[in-house]
């Protein structure tokens, strides 16, 4: 699977783990930066890994700032980008099974570099289920689309 992965200053360890791991397992993965402890703006790294998303380059993304709140929030204004905040290995599941989400966000802060491999590997290995879930996805489809 082709991910592409994104970060600010405050979660660089997170991203060089998760890269190294799912390189290791044979995705293919596109780094939308940052690379460094110098202060980074969260927004660029969400955009980037959002368009990728939405233009259909890359299958999933990942994404990690100090809070997982603010790529989150820039992430789900990219049309087409379902991200979702996660804290459990049970969130990360559940957002693919049920919300279809395409992104997954973690907090460089207050999840450990470990964890969030562990919630990334499960939420990649997860399937959305459709039926109900399909109905309230598309929802959110038609509601993005009239805007």
């Amino acid at each position: 699977m082709k991910i592409a992965i994104g970060c600010d200053h405050r979660g660089v360890d997170h991203k060089t783990m998760i890269i190294n791991e799912l390189t290791e397992l044979g995705h293919e993965v596109v780094d939308c930066g940052c690379d460094g402890s110098a202060s980074a703006d969260y927004p660029d790294p969400a955009f980037a890994v959002g368009n990728n998303v939405a233009d259909e380059k890359c299958a999933r993304g990942i994404l990690i700032c100090g809070s997982g709140i603010g790529v989150s929030i820039a992430a789900n204004k990219v049309k087409g980008v379902r991200a979702a905040l996660c804290w459990t290995i049970e969130m990360s599941k559940t957002t693919r099974q049920h919300n279809d989400s395409n992104v997954i966000c973690f907090s460089g802060d207050y999840t450990s570099p470990e964890a969030a491999l562990e919630m990334a590997l499960c939420w990649l290995s997860s399937d959305f289920e459709g039926g109900r879930h399909g109905r309230r996805v598309q929802k959110i489809i038609d509601f993005e689309n009239q805007i």
